[in-house]
């Protein structure tokens, strides 16, 4: 049983530890480039799970410190306003308690917000640019998914504040038990 992991960037993915049960796909910045490449890697190889990890912005008065790690109880798409697609996809509920096993019981579970541009969102707490094509991608397909952002920012901050090394050290130190623990929930029961 695979557990497919899903990143913007090579960045993102660089530390990822070697686990037999993993692959991993670059999908690219933005909601176009993820839907695209989660369903090509998806077409490809129906996996157990998807992972989908990254780095993200943090709204000042959510309270959450750069450097902290959060896991997303849904992703919404903010740039859709029509009524005419979905919005929203929430986290497998299964996956969303592996995460927080491996990354304790007190990491913020959040809303976090789909945006083809920085600043962009309005309502979630956290907003990054791919979350929801990967679940969108992961739910029509009928794997089970769940995000989990490192904040290398705060959305309202200049981007030359941004801190993009530490938020991906924070990502790195967690991905050894992330990874083990969503791996264990996407085992059979004895």
């Amino acid at each position: 049983m695979t557990l497919l992991v899903v990143a913007a960037t090579e960045l993102e993915l660089a530390r990822l530890p070697d686990h037999a049960a993993t692959r991993r796909v670059v999908c690219g910045v933005g909601p176009v480039e993820a839907a695209l490449a989660t369903a090509r890697a998806l077409a490809e190889e129906l996996p157990a799970a998807i992972l989908h990890i990254g780095v993200a912005g943090a709204r000042r008065e959510a309270g959450i410190g750069v450097g902290s790690l959060v896991v997303g109880r849904e992703a919404v798409y903010e740039d859709l306003l029509t009524g005419w697609s979905p919005t929203t996809v929430l986290a497998d509920p299964g996956l969303l308690d592996a995460a927080r096993a491996a990354l304790g019981q007190d990491v913020p579970v959040v809303s976090i917000g789909t945006t083809g541009t920085v600043g962009g969102g309005r309502a979630c707490p956290v907003e990054a640019m791919e979350g929801f094509a990967v679940l969108r991608a992961a739910e029509l397909a009928g794997v089970p998914a769940v995000e989990v952002r490192a904040v290398s920012n705060l959305v309202e901050d200049d981007r030359a504040d941004w801190r993009i090394e530490e938020a991906l050290d924070a990502l790195a130190q967690a991905l050894p038990a992330l990874v083990d623990s969503i791996s264990a929930a996407m085992s059979p029961p004895p």
